[in-house]
């Protein structure tokens, strides 16, 4: 029978989804050795989004055959009990014996967190990108809007795709800026000011992005290039334009792996 496994986890001690030639520890090399620890059997799970190193997921998907007498809905405690604890199982299930998680149409949703303050938390910086500094999150937002629909997204693609097509579709892209904790503001000297000193409030920017599927480094290019609007360095208006010269040097930078996050698959 063909199992298909939801998996959560903090990609930050990982080289990635996809194994690697040289042994670095990936996901799927650990999710390949416990089930096979489990079941008796060579395993080798089949993902659905290849995430890179540094990159976390709350619901990545991933596929494996077996003829184990464990029922389907008994591998999510059966495999969270020998796994590490940076890596969850959180749904299980049969599904048909020719489902191919990369073979399907979905709706896939990612998150890039921005921690934006003087001072990033050291509980934030694993999981959110650390910036500061003016950022101007209304003109990020109406950058945004650009993005949704078919386009042809080769100016977000990194070197070394291996896609046959740049065309994505893009269902919804916004911008959510939450408050974060205050800060009281510092003194000209550079210490802690009195009672009554101005606080300056921390943020969290949170880029959210649905789409049929994304190029490589599709997520985080998109994510640096609308940093670059709300720093004043592009206009939201000069996003079509990017889109249509199909030149990566036109797009902003790849911004780190770490505040990115595949929240969710949609089948």
């Amino acid at each position: 029978m063909r199992i298909l496994l939801t998996v959560a986890y903090d990609g930050t001690a990982y080289h990635g989804w996809q194994l690697q030639a040289h042994e670095e520890k990936t996901i799927e090399g650990v999710l390949n050795d416990k089930l096979s620890e489990l079941t008796g059997e060579d395993i080798t799970v089949i993902g659905a989004s290849r995430t890179d190193a540094g990159v976390h997921a709350k619901g990545n998907l991933c596929v494996f055959d077996t003829s184990s007498t464990i029922p389907p809905d008994r591998f999510v405690p059966a495999l969270n009990s020998i796994l590490p604890p940076d890596i969850r199982i959180t749904a299980s299930r049969q599904t048909e014996d020719d489902f191919h998680p990369r073979h399907v149409t979905t709706r896939k949703t990612y998150c890039y967190r921005f921690y934006h303050g003087e001072i990033c938390p050291p509980m934030e910086r694993l999981y959110r990108h650390h910036i500061y500094g003016p950022v101007d999150t209304d003109a990020m937002k109406e950058a945004a809007r650009f993005f949704i629909g078919e386009h042809d997204f080769a100016s977000f693609c990194a070197a070394g795709s291996q896609a046959e097509t740049t065309v994505r579709t893009i269902y919804d892209v916004s911008v959510d800026v939450t408050r974060a904790a205050a800060t009281p503001a510092s003194s000209d000297s550079g210490t802690a000011a009195g009672p009554g000193a101005a606080v300056s409030y921390d943020e969290y920017i949170d880029i959210t992005i649905t789409g049929n599927g994304f190029l490589y480094n599709m997520i985080r290019i998109i994510a640096g290039t609308l940093l670059e609007v709300g720093r004043g360095r592009m206009a939201p208006e000069d996003i079509p334009g990017i889109i249509e010269s199909r030149d990566r040097s036109k797009s902003g930078p790849t911004l780190p792996a770490c505040g990115l996050c595949l929240e969710r698959y949609e089948l």
